[in-house]
């Protein structure tokens, strides 16, 4: 049985009227809230230029042991299932790019030092094209891509 004065207390204390209370006490400033984010990177409009803004380097090596699991073909582009997993030491981050969407770095993970270097979500496609995942392990940049063909595109498309 639930607790009704409890839930109550919880829905009351978590409306958006108590947070901005916290923000404009001081308690919560918006730099803690909202995650910190490359954004000349995710406005690139080219693959090398986001790569640059984002590694600092426009080129990576190709790596066979960057695994992508994506479907070879993808009936609606505004749902691609993504699975990047790395057996590489060390990685910090991982990146997935779509190169021929208007923006076309999708998304960026930063790793912990312990953390498996695996990432998984879902993309917007707007046609087929490379799927590249971009994984950094130091100061090594590495890549490897794989070619997904989108019957509808996700982008408008």
């Amino acid at each position: 049985m639930i607790d009704a004065k409890r839930r109550i207390l919880l829905k009351g204390s978590l409306s958006a009227g108590s947070i901005g209370v916290a923000v404009s006490a001081g308690l919560l400033s918006p730099r803690l809230v909202l995650a910190d984010w490359n954004e000349a990177a995710f406005k690139a409009k080219e693959m090398p230029e986001a790569l640059s803004a984002l590694v600092g380097s426009e080129s990576a090596e190709r790596d066979g042991r960057i695994h992508i699991k994506a479907p070879d073909i993808a009936e609606n582009g505004a749902v691609v299932p993504v699975t990047v997993e790395a057996e590489i030491d060390g990685v910090t981050s991982i990146a997935i790019f779509a190169e021929k969407n208007q923006t076309p770095l999708i998304a960026a993970f930063e790793l912990g030092p312990n953390a498996m270097p695996f990432a998984s979500t879902r993309i917007k496609m707007a046609e087929t094209a490379d799927v590249t995942a971009v994984v950094k392990a130091g100061d090594q940049v590495f890549r490897n891509s794989r070619t997904v063909k989108v019957t509808i595109g996700g982008c408008g498309g």
